[in-house]
Order: structure tokens, then sequence, then C-alpha cells
């Protein structure tokens, strides 16, 4: 268990690593950056990453290589204080690099460790609604969508179609407005701006 400094979990678990970027709010992702600085010969994030160029001013990028951690899947089994965890700080569990059986696996752990709450948060909708009906979803699971700005608002439907108990929303970074934004049937929503040296502006307007 990572403690984390995320204002809205306690914790993360990462039972995947690695990912590919797939609209304009993986820009500046936090994680390549986390990424980059483990991605040296025999670190964890090996061959994963590109990093920068020292002085280009430049930004790491994944690989779009995944891989499964399978020693890390059942260590919520294991943590007996209650947490609110956040499922996947450093990938996307609905990656298209993900198979439909480990993903399973994931829930299977979540379920069984239902004194937790998890938090899981997602990019990749068209996914999470193709692979709803394969899911039995536990109370315990809240399942989120990524929003930055209002090109992506469709994710906001997709979820809704799904049958998890709490979905919520993540407007963060939110790097332009969303005018009109539907919240029925979405249980929660965190909404920030950017952050790093490359952050664009988040007007507080949007916010409001």
């Amino acid at each position: 268990m990572k403690n984390s400094k995320i204002e809205w979990t306690e914790a993360t678990w990462n039972p995947l690593r690695g990912c590919s970027r797939v609209s304009e709010g993986c820009r500046f992702c936090y994680a390549e950056k986390v990424a980059e600085r483990w991605s040296r010969a025999g670190e964890p994030y090996e061959g994963l990453v590109i990093p920068s160029k020292r002085g280009s001013g430049g930004h790491p990028r994944w690989t779009g290589e995944v891989r499964m951690i399978d020693y890390k899947l059942n260590e919520p089994l294991k943590w007996k204080k209650p947490k609110r965890i956040f499922v996947n700080s450093m990938s996307d569990l609905f990656h298209e690099k993900v198979p439909l059986d480990y993903i399973l696996k994931v829930f299977d752990v979540m379920r069984r460790a239902d004194w937790h709450q998890f938090q899981v948060l997602t990019k990749r909708s068209r996914r999470l609604l193709k692979l709803n009906a394969f899911i039995d979803w536990p109370d315990n699971v809240w399942m989120g969508v990524s929003v930055e700005d209002d090109r992506v608002t469709d994710r906001i439907g997709h979820l809704r179609r799904t049958d998890a108990q709490i979905r919520f929303l993540s407007l963060e970074p939110l790097i332009g407005p969303i005018p009109k934004i539907n919240l029925d049937n979405i249980h929660w929503v965190i909404i920030g701006g950017e952050s790093g040296p490359h952050a664009r502006i988040m007007e507080p307007e949007w916010a409001k």
C-alpha cells in the first residue's frame, strides 16, 4: 500500500503499470513524470516510459506497453484498516491491452476486500461500457471517468449506463469550460486544475 497525497483518496493500489495517451487531458500526465523517475535499468517502470531529454523542455511519454503485476493483486486483502483506495493511479484498468480476465480478477479482489472503498477511474469509457455486462459490480466500488473539457463529455453518458453502484467524475485537469453538463445519476464530482511547470490555465468560472 502507498499512502496518497491525492486529496480525494487515502491510498493507491497499482496491479497494473504503464499506459498510453488518449486525449488532451493526458498531455502532461503526472503518472508519466512519476514513472520517469523509476524507469532506469532494473527499476519498476523500465521500458514503460520514454524519458524526456534533459534541457529540452519536453515531457516523458508512455510507450503504450501495459504490464499486469500479479504479485500485487491481493495486496488490499492484507490491509486490515479500512481505506479509500484509488485503483491504478499509474495506469488505466480499462486500457485496451488489459485482458478481460485480469480486469475480473481485480474486481474479485475488490469484492472480497469489502471493508475498503475502491475508486476506479478511466478515460476509456467506451470499453468500460462494453465490458459492463461481464462485471459483477460490488457495492464498495466507485466507478469514475475523467472529463477534461466539453470534447469528451460522451464519457459521462457511458458511465451513466453502467451498473456501478457509485458513479463519479474527475474534471481534473479541467482545461476548458463545460457549459452544459448532465449530472443525473452522478454521485460525486472532483474538480481541479492542472499541476506542474506546463500547467494550462483553469478559469474559476469553469468550476463555478
